[in-house]
């Protein structure tokens, strides 16, 4: 027989109930608020008791969120799985740190081909991009400081607008490898009835009429 212990035994050695059930309530409390960890078998408010004890909040939308990665379906998975908030924010932190970079260079990728698609569409096709762009860079070095010209060249908007800047000052300044002829008025007449010039707005096309017209009547 095990001895029982002295905080339950009166001074005389007689048994103290009194302390016994005072012990035995205090444990039972404190079974009462022990967490268990689900097992297959587990119903919904032992899972749901054991997920609020660690830290999952109560619905999906209480995750921490996060402007890049933060997606409505990803919080659902979040929540069916039972991470926690805290754990949520980790992963965050990992895939800001890895995958930031990958995504960042995807997207100057894309904004890099969407760029190269709209000058090819504004002066005709690639050749004549090429073309121009050697005429603009060229221009660029003669009229602009360097820096001016590079903040321009980041951008369509910016190249166009040196390509504006550039037939304003040097009309006649050839973006193709031809040579200007001398063309007269009813040549640029001729020249505005093709369908490059009225139908397809062919920009090389286009500015070849203009700076014909400005040498004419500058």
């Amino acid at each position: 027989m095990e001895k029982i212990p002295e905080k339950f035994l009166n001074k005389d050695g007689t048994l103290n109930t009194d302390a016994l059930l005072k012990s035995y309530a205090e444990l039972e409390k404190k079974i009462g608020t022990m967490i268990t960890v689900p097992t297959e078998d587990s119903d919904d408010a032992a899972r749901t008791k054991f997920n609020r004890a660690i830290g999952v909040p109560e619905t999906s939308d209480e995750y921490p969120t996060n402007d890049l990665f933060d997606d409505e379906s990803l919080r659902e998975k979040f929540f069916e799985i039972g991470l926690t908030s805290h754990q949520v924010e980790k992963i965050y932190q990992i895939a800001n740190e890895y995958l930031s970079p990958v995504i960042n260079e995807l997207f100057d990728m894309q904004k890099e081909t969407n760029a190269m698609n709209e000058l090819k569409k504004f002066f005709g096709d690639e050749e004549k991009m090429c073309t121009a762009m050697r005429a603009i860079n060229s221009f660029g070095q003669k009229y602009l400081p360097r820096d001016a010209f590079d903040a321009l060249c980041a951008s369509p908007q910016g190249i166009r607008g040196i390509y504006a800047m550039m037939q304003s000052i040097e009309p006649n300044v050839q973006t193709d490898d031809a040579t200007q002829n001398e063309l007269t008025e009813n040549d640029l007449r001729r020249m505005m009835r093709d369908p490059k010039y009225w139908r397809d707005m062919d920009a090389e096309y286009v500015r070849k009429i203009e700076s014909g017209f400005k040498k004419l009547y500058s």
